[in-house]
């Protein structure tokens, strides 16, 4: 297979209409669990509640503009083949400037500060993004994006446990962890769990399984029935829409897993929010 060359113009503009798009249109997968929470919702306060969620993100959609104020900090998750050459610039500054575009000219709060602890300047921005790459075989680049918006992200956590813990001890910090997070998150709300790999392998592989389809599973079916499980358990636990009560705290449960270490079992839970943006595309 000879190198493909891409532009670092082509790249620039599908980063830029990924995070538009992403940030005014809501999933199918996420709208119709919307709906389909709202058929099953008994309180009418519940009802309401995602009655007004629909209306927002129909909104948004209709007049272009963001679903959410939080247009959150830009992810990325990148298949990046290894017979492709980026000309006219390098793949990290045409991602970014897709990003610095989009945040502008689509109107998308910048939320993105310079200096976590001292000064906290906001870069005007929202820049830089952050940029997984995996190097696949193959000519072509495939990216999903999203915007990670904070009430949310902040309600995340990760476990270092080791193997005694069990299938049983990695639901009940996945359980724990939504159950301390309450109402905060904006439910209804995704949760994200990454199980193995190191310390910051499952926190990537918490946030990556945010960004996969709520309306997909594992392959594995010991972990498919584990995020069927996990659902249940979570909608029991009555927090419900905006946490008001209800049986639509969680919208979807995805786990994404790699090989660990023979001494480890790390976990890690991302929760997203309701406005689970993410948009994806192959170029």
């Amino acid at each position: 297979m000879e190198i493909r060359k891409i532009n670092a113009a082509d790249v620039t503009s599908a980063v830029k209409r990924l995070f538009t798009d992403c940030n005014y249109y809501i999933g199918k997968d996420i709208l119709c669990a919307l709906k389909r929470g709202r058929e099953e919702e008994e309180l009418p306060l519940a009802k309401n509640v995602l009655d007004q969620i629909i209306e927002n993100d129909n909104i948004a959609a209709k007049e272009q503009i963001p679903l959410c104020q939080d247009t959150g900090m830009a992810v990325l998750f990148v298949e990046y083949g290894d017979k492709v050459c980026i000309e006219g610039g390098s793949f990290e500054e045409a991602v970014q400037q897709g990003v610095r575009e989009a945040y502008d000219e689509g109107y998308l709060r910048k939320s993105v500060v310079s200096d976590p602890v001292f000064d906290r300047v906001n870069t005007r921005d929202n820049t830089p993004a952050i940029i997984h790459t995996k190097i696949v075989s193959g000519d072509k680049i495939k990216i999903t994006a999203g915007g990670k918006g904070f009430g949310s992200e902040n309600m995340s956590a990760i476990k270092m446990l080791t193997p005694s813990y069990g299938a049983e001890g990695v639901k009940r910090f996945v359980l724990d962890t939504v159950k301390s997070a309450g109402p905060n998150p904006c439910p209804p709300i995704v949760v994200g769990v990454g199980i193995g790999g190191t310390f910051e392998r499952a926190a990537q592989l918490a946030k990556k399984a945010t960004f996969r389809s709520i309306d997909t599973q594992n392959p594995d079916p010991r972990y498919a029935e584990m995020e069927r499980e996990l659902l249940g358990e979570i909608n029991k636990m009555n927090i419900g829409p905006a946490g008001l009560g209800g049986k639509t705290t969680a919208l979807g449960v995805n786990i994404e897993t790699s090989p660990t270490h023979i001494a480890g079992m790390p976990v890690a839970v991302n929760i997203c929010c309701h406005a689970a943006r993410h948009a994806g595309t192959e170029i």
